[in-house]
């Protein structure tokens, strides 16, 4: 890259410095002011909140201090379990004043006992738990105070690579940051194992630890997305963060206010991207659709007709390119509903109708124990179990020794063989839960908590 010589430089510096007065800078407002996002700032800031929570957990002590010949050889007293408080900040952002609803991201909250919401004047208020869902990472909660705050909501479907962004949190608990920066990328999808649905907005706003759940805006002041991830080695910022779109938001967070849970609905299709080889294969003369490999038998899938082979294009007017925009697009619409499909069968386009129905739950929703667990009525041949589709890490559950991709054989030691099953046997009143998995040709019984 060529350089001044360091004579022109230092002219070029003379001559800035000896301006007249009344010669503006190019970047100055036609009254002299400088450009600052502060107005926007003042009327956005006082809608995002900090959050802390608290969770009591139970530290085991090791068996060896256990053990009466270990005690009396070392002369030490026997030790009991003991009880820790987990602490965790993060952020939230007012989405209704009038009736209180904060939205924040799952993993702040999925374990916490005791939720503290800090407003932007300095009064502190216990907040409620509406519900939370695992799959989209949001969660709301409720808080009674007057005079709050909310967010005007954008169209974060009409946002572009490229428009500039602000983000504000509460990164490492220092209190209330704002940051800039550009929108990267839209639609990032397989960034993290630990997400269902993947629809992000990534941004090089800086986002660390703390920022979770904190808001995306554009320079209006207006919601895009809720923060809620980074893509970190050093576990700091680096210029990769991402926010989850405020449609797929409010989408979820319209089903937790009412139902306290996501009845998500699901057609029973697997299917696979579309390649060159297989267009080529289909007669196709481009590349589009997915194509069903897999229909879930009794499924509404298979009621309306659909069969493997078929080339999945359009869902309600969505065009699908991939298996994530099939994915993400069943996965907002709510259990029961009706949806129109457009396949492509052979040469002929078929229209076709079929009503979702929920094939996963939340274990939540059948016992508290069985937070972290996401279930799902399977049949193989003639027979009918419920799998564990997914195993959040950190829960109970998982240091239970559950994984993924085992049957649930029985709980409280009476068989089951689909989720209502489990709903009629577990009450919710007990502290414990016992199931029965098996993984393989081996069979173990397991404790939650």
């Amino acid at each position: 890259m060529p350089t001044l010589p360091r004579i022109a430089v230092l002219s070029l510096l003379a001559a800035a410095l000896t301006l007249p007065a009344w010669a503006a800078f190019p970047w100055e407002n036609s009254d002299g002011s400088l450009p600052s996002l502060a107005p926007m700032l003042e009327k956005t800031v006082p809608a995002v909140v900090n959050i802390s929570t608290a969770h009591e957990e139970v530290v085991r002590a090791s068996p060896l201090f256990r053990d009466p010949f270990f005690q009396h050889f070392f002369g030490l007293p026997g030790q009991r379990s003991q009880k820790r408080v987990r602490r965790g900040l993060g952020t939230g952002v007012i989405l209704d004043a009038k009736e209180g609803h904060i939205v924040t991201n799952h993993h702040l909250i999925a374990r916490a006992d005791d939720i503290t919401v800090a407003l932007s004047d300095g009064r502190e208020v216990k907040a409620e738990l509406i519900g939370s869902d695992s799959e989209t990472d949001v969660a709301m909660l409720r808080i009674q105070a007057d005079d709050l705050t909310s967010l005007p909501i954008a169209d974060s479907e009409q946002v572009q690579v490229g428009d500039f962004v602000v983000a504000i949190g509460n990164p490492f608990g220092l209190g209330q940051t704002v940051t800039s920066g550009i929108i990267s990328a839209l639609g990032r999808s397989g960034v993290f194992d630990n997400y269902g649905y993947e629809d992000f907005i990534q941004t090089d706003a800086s986002i660390n630890p703390g920022n979770s759940g904190g808001a995306l805006v554009n320079l209006r002041g207006e919601l895009i997305g809720i923060n809620t991830a980074i893509l970190s080695r050093s576990g700091g910022n680096i210029g990769i963060g991402f926010a989850i779109p405020i449609h797929m938001v409010r989408q979820v967070a319209e089903q937790l206010i009412e139902h306290g849970q996501v009845q998500r609905g699901q057609l029973g299709v697997q299917a696979q991207a579309m390649t060159p080889e297989l267009a080529e294969a289909f007669g196709l003369k481009q590349i589009e659709g997915v194509v069903i490999t897999e229909v879930v038998e009794g499924s509404p899938a298979e009621q309306a007709g659909i069969i493997p082979g078929d080339i999945l294009v359009r869902i309600d007017g969505e065009d699908i390119h991939d298996v994530k925009d099939m994915r993400n697009v069943l996965g907002m619409l709510r259990a029961g509903r009706e949806v129109e499909i457009e396949l492509l069968r052979g040469r002929e386009t078929v229209a076709i109708r079929a009503a979702t129905a929920t094939l996963r739950i939340d274990g939540a929703n059948l016992h508290p124990a069985m937070a972290g667990l996401t279930l799902s009525t399977q049949r193989d041949a003639d027979t009918t179990f419920v799998e564990i589709v997914k195993v959040e890490p950190g829960h109970p559950s998982e240091q239970a020794g559950i994984r993924a991709g085992d049957r649930l054989r029985s709980v409280n030691r009476r068989p089951v063989k689909n989720v209502e099953d489990i709903r009629a046997i577990v009450n919710r009143d007990d502290a414990q839960v016992l199931l029965q998995v098996q993984r393989g040709a081996r069979s173990q019984f397991l404790m939650l908590p």
